[in-house]
């Protein structure tokens, strides 16, 4: 049965993951697996209990008690539930929720890229995305559109920070995920050669002079295809679109000459989807 404690200060103790620490400082780089993110609603909650990971407290409203959050505290084993009204937990959130729920849950061991890409037929890699917003739909459309596995690059911003989790309505905890390489420097050219080597033809999704069309008929052929997106604004790099086998366009109309990161992966994977 949870641990109920009402609170009525923003420095109650218990409390600090909301209030005071960092997503730097939840994060814990040198250990991630003693590392905390923050899932906020009942349904990421509950996805977060449904997939087998930790919680670690959770903080609601008094109201939710008997109404968006009963069920997810009647899943949530002994752990301490801070009880706070609504003025107080917009003053530690810094807005106003709309289900007010808030879950500390620890973070899982690192999966392996090689390992997650075993046995896909598609993958996404998203390279230096910086925009925890985009981030977050990425991995909506991933998860939605028949991605099996989402790779990051090392100057991506983390898919666990508390909006990427919020925006991705919870598929970060559902989708297989992985950094690939550990240094800046492991991109692309040692990412792009391991990709080779577990069978992916990869294609950058960039607007160049040799650039094919999405829905050319090679790419929904490969058995097993990367799709590569790129950094809001530049796009993917010069040295990552050189080193693809493809590099792919999605033809626009009335001349608008791009679409938004997270709009464009929504079209690549709908389009490039394994339909074998």
């Amino acid at each position: 049965m949870p641990n109920f404690i009402e609170i009525s200060d923003l420095n109650a103790p218990g409390c600090e993951v909301y209030t005071k620490l960092t997503e730097a400082q939840l994060r814990n780089k040198l250990e991630p697996e003693k590392g905390i993110f923050i899932a906020e609603s009942p349904k990421v909650i509950s996805l977060a209990i449904d997939q087998g990971y930790e919680l670690v407290s959770m903080l609601t409203e008094k109201r939710c008690l008997d109404g968006c959050a009963a069920d997810i505290i009647s899943r949530c084993g002994d752990i301490p539930v801070y009880l706070a009204d609504t003025e107080l937990l917009s003053k530690m959130t810094g807005y106003k929720l709309n289900r007010g729920v808030l879950c500390a849950v620890r973070r899982p061991k690192p999966r392996s890229a090689e390992e997650i890409c075993r046995t896909a037929h598609r993958i996404a890699v998203l390279e230096n995305i910086v925009d925890t917003t985009n981030i977050g739909a990425v991995f909506r459309s991933a998860a939605a559109l028949g991605i099996d596995a989402v790779l990051i690059t090392p100057s991506c911003c983390d898919p666990l920070l508390r909006r990427a989790v919020r925006v991705s309505m919870g598929t970060v905890l559902i989708i297989p995920w992985a950094q690939i390489g550990s240094e800046p420097e492991d991109w692309p050219e040692k990412g792009l050669s391991l990709l080779n080597e577990w069978g992916f033809r990869t294609a950058a999704m960039a607007l160049t002079d040799d650039s094919v069309s999405i829905d050319d008929p090679a790419l929904a052929a490969e058995e097993k295809l990367a799709i590569i997106l790129g950094t809001e604004g530049d796009g993917l790099s010069h040295s990552t679109i050189a080193s693809c086998d493809y590099t792919v366009k999605i033809p626009m109309s009335l001349g608008v000459d791009s679409l938004n990161v997270a709009a464009a992966g929504a079209v690549a994977f709908w389009q490039l989807k394994w339909r074998g």
